[in-house]
């Protein structure tokens, strides 16, 4: 499954790696929107609410799971590109070792945290005990979760975003059946559709396992290679660490300011609610894009291509604000069509048009800081994704937000505006930090070679 994405047109590697990953991305959305479809049809309002809040749990773990992997994906593109067959399959065995540990640990002490994790949610009393089924059976299952995640992160950091589609693509059809069965036919309620949630991904992980033992991963994976090695794991964690924070801030963040929404009026909330599913859409492509950058210049760097590393930087710098521009002039237009889609209620209709129009620009200026920080995190200097994310969300976003809901009580528009405007600051921070290591390394032209 190894494939050296080091030589070729840039542009259309980008392409070809970008694509599935891509079509992951938007079936790992689709998958996550089944159980609160099926459970609209078959259940009550607060069998409803107990998936929703369980979900978002979820949610928040599931990218801080895939930020941690980030590390093993550019660890494992370094060693393809330098074609360090011993390194690769180090890392191989030790990401399974680390990550294993981590879901064993991660699994006892969630379910021993249900009950203060529903409180901290502030779940309604009707929701509690559906909330608790919920997330005690998806906790129970997180091993599955964690080995699909890692799965695909060390595929892809072997050059293979195929497979990883492939994959996701078989947990949603399993999904899409097991909810039907628990919940439309047995009717289980949130316990049905954590149920469904947990068996799909251990559908996938088993197919997945299946198919890498049926083609092999090019690569030869022994007992020592899984014994714990401090320097590859502190490596990986040095990468993937401060890029799970970030990704654990930035659903705080959101959660903070449906909180924000919610203080403003049910008509209100109702808008940002559906407007942030139409972002999580619309945002496929940047986040898309910075994993790709990842993948794509650990292996390059690996190879010591590190002016093929800054032009890719370059390619999904142009395609992402490409994109961003053209979507975000369109929404301008057709803003509550597009709410239309999700309800009847005009005035929900009229504040989320007006939310939308200030918030999709972020998909034009964040896209710059995404792909940004993939370049940044293959080189190991994620801790810098990590840093303007964190300013922005801390100095803009969350205050700007708050502000705009204060003093524009009439209109969203200025409250979707605090997106656009922390992440402009976040790319204000990535290009000062892309000039200062570019002259750091002189002739290099790249950020160094970090270990």
């Amino acid at each position: 499954m190894e494939k050296n994405l080091t030589s070729g047109s840039v542009f259309r590697t980008i392409l070809s790696f970008s694509l599935p990953y891509l079509l992951s991305y938007f079936l790992q959305t689709l998958y996550g929107m089944a159980d609160l479809f099926f459970i609209g049809q078959f259940e009550g309002v607060d069998s409803i609410t107990a998936v929703s809040i369980g979900s978002q749990v979820m949610h928040m773990l599931t990218v801080m799971i895939v930020g941690l992997a980030m590390g093993s994906t550019v660890i494992i593109g370094r060693a393809v590109g330098a074609k360090q067959q011993e390194q690769l399959s180090a890392a191989v065995g030790n990401t399974i070792t680390l990550f294993m540990g981590i879901s064993v640990v991660a699994t006892g002490v969630l379910i021993c945290l249900v009950g203060p994790i529903v409180g901290v949610m502030s779940t309604p009393a009707a929701a509690v005990t559906g909330t608790k089924q919920y997330l005690n059976i998806c906790f129970a299952g997180i091993p599955f979760i964690t080995a699909y995640n890692i799965i695909s992160s060390m595929l892809r950091g072997m050059g293979d975003s195929k497979s990883p589609m492939y994959f996701i693509g078989v947990a949603c059809v399993a999904n899409l059946l097991l909810d039907f069965l628990f919940i439309g036919v047995l009717r289980l309620g949130p316990a049905g559709a954590a149920l469904g949630t947990t068996l799909a991904q251990t559908i996938s992980v088993l197919f997945a396992l299946a198919a890498i033992r049926r083609r092999g991963m090019g690569l030869t994976v022994r007992r020592e290679h899984f014994k714990p090695k401090a320097k590859t794991m502190c490596q990986m964690l040095k990468i993937g660490l401060p890029v799970s924070l970030q990704d654990g801030l930035i659903q705080i963040a959101f959660i903070v300011i449906t909180v924000i929404a919610n203080r403003r009026g049910l008509n209100d909330a109702a808008a940002v609610g559906i407007v942030e599913k139409v972002i999580g859409i619309v945002f496929l492509v940047p986040s898309t894009m910075l994993s790709t950058v990842s993948a794509l210049s650990a292996q390059n760097i690996g190879a010591g291509k590190h002016k093929r590393a800054a032009l890719t930087l370059r390619y999904a710098l142009l395609i992402t604000m490409g994109f961003g521009l053209v979507v975000s002039v369109a929404v301008q237009l057709v803003s509550e069509p597009v709410i239309r889609l999700f309800t009847s209620d005009r005035l929900v209709i009229t504040m989320g048009g007006q939310y939308l129009r200030g918030y999709i620009w972020d998909c034009l200026v964040a896209g710059i800081h995404f792909s940004f920080s993939g370049y940044f995190c293959a080189y190991g200097w994620s801790g810098i994704s990590f840093l303007h994310n964190f300013l922005s969300i801390v100095f803009v976003r969350i205050p700007g937000a708050y502000l705009a809901s204060r003093y524009f009580a009439d209109t969203l528009f200025p409250m979707g505006l605090a997106a656009p405007g922390g992440s402009l600051l976040s790319v204000l921070i990535c290009l000062a930090a892309f000039a200062w290591l570019q002259r750091r390394n002189g002739s290099q032209g790249a950020c160094g070679h970090q270990a």
